[in-house]
């Protein structure tokens, strides 16, 4: 039965999802054989701490080496110092732009495998652009990628925007529709801090580190790649040093983000859904944090239509913006559609910059949850 469901609206349209090795494996048993200062180098899935200790042990010198050598490692490596990471991912992508210059003139490649360098090129040369700070970066398959707005080092409160269905290094940024995409909601969604709370120190972060499903197919029905991000959230979030994160999981990476919810660090206060299909659970208790639970969705959503439940590995669970789910509902007035939540000027925007900077008492409730404020996970606002 809820094959046919899920068939009658999308779903179970089967697309594969590129999981082959590269450059980020390659560079990784490099790292494993090579050391620093006469030390053997840190296990890059260690603790962030014991990462962070190990790079101050090191001179400035022995660091940018390091950087220098093993750029995706270092790129991508919890606890290593964020300006470090940055300089890191600058080389990282700039060896990636020149492979795929080359592979746009290669010959032996296809119509389409030529069109798909350029695209991946220009791409590369987009996020090498002067002061844009990328935090994470794998070319390897479809890619992966995470870009910090704002300082990370000096911020207090940290957001972190988790997105859905189809993000991959070509959908990261969008010059149509910017809001849509990981890089435009981030950027909108700092924006609208600094304005809401110019006082406070915040920063924003377009994390699509994970892999995405690719397509409304088995993959986005499943929980199977939320359960593999999840542990990369975790470990992600683990090496953020601000003592309070707000999660925002937009479609599919509102999965990701319940699948992750109950292994995360107390400093995690806040986990706001938009055009949820589910976060794995029945109810909001389910999720085993005290994080305060949000849920935002607009009436124009496609997602209403796709069902609620979970049956034979199958969907999602209960629907977030039901009255007996337990999260609080929030206004999303003047969004428009599935991906119009960080539209400036919407209620769903002003909201998320309200809970990022935890200034709860500008928070806007739905009309069918006018008490959404209270505190019903027990956590003060």
């Amino acid at each position: 039965m809820v094959l046919v469901l899920l068939a009658t609206t999308g779903w179970t349209a089967i697309r594969d999802h590129d999981a082959a090795p590269g450059p980020y494996a390659a560079d990784l048993i490099a790292w494993k054989k090579d050391s620093a200062a006469g030390r053997q180098l840190p296990d890059p899935q260690g603790k962030p701490g014991a990462v962070a200790g190990f790079f101050r042990s090191l001179t400035p010198g022995q660091q940018q080496r390091l950087a220098d050598r093993h750029p995706l490692v270092v790129g991508n490596l919890g606890g290593a110092p964020v300006g470090l990471r940055y300089r890191a991912n600058h080389e990282a992508l700039t060896q990636a732009r020149d492979v795929e210059r080359e592979r746009m003139r290669d010959q032996r490649l296809t119509d389409d495998g030529r069109r798909i360098a350029s695209e991946r090129m220009h791409r590369f040369e987009s996020l090498l652009q002067p002061g844009r700070q990328i935090l994470a970066f794998d070319p390897t398959g479809r890619g992966r990628a995470a870009e910090v707005f704002g300082d990370l080092g000096r911020a207090q409160r940290v957001s972190v925007v988790v997105p859905g269905v189809d993000t991959d290094l070509l959908t990261f940024e969008k010059s149509d529709r910017p809001y849509s995409a990981p890089a435009g909601m981030a950027r909108a969604l700092q924006d609208r801090q600094r304005t809401a709370a110019p006082h406070t120190a915040t920063a924003t972060i377009a994390w699509a580190d994970y892999t995405a499903p690719t397509g409304l197919g088995v993959d986005a029905a499943s929980g199977n790649l939320a359960a593999d991000g999840a542990q990369r959230l975790r470990d992600f979030v683990r090496g953020l040093h601000s003592p309070h994160i707000a999660l925002f999981c937009h479609s599919y990476g509102s999965v990701v983000c319940g699948d992750a919810a109950d292994r995360l660090p107390s400093r995690v206060t806040d986990i706001a859904v938009s055009g949820s299909p589910g976060m794995r659970v029945d109810h909001a208790d389910d999720l085993g944090t005290r994080a305060n639970i949000w849920a935002v969705r607009d009436e124009d959503d496609w997602i209403a239509d796709v069902p609620h439940m979970e049956v034979g590995g199958l969907g999602h669970g209960a629907d977030p913006v039901s009255p007996g789910f337990g999260a609080r509902r929030l206004s999303a007035q003047g969004a428009l559609g599935h991906t119009g939540y960080y539209v400036p000027g919407t209620r769903s925007l002003d909201n998320f910059a309200g809970i990022a900077t935890g200034s709860y008492e500008t928070v806007s409730c739905a009309t069918s949850d006018p008490g959404c404020v209270g505190s019903p996970s027990g956590r003060t606002l």
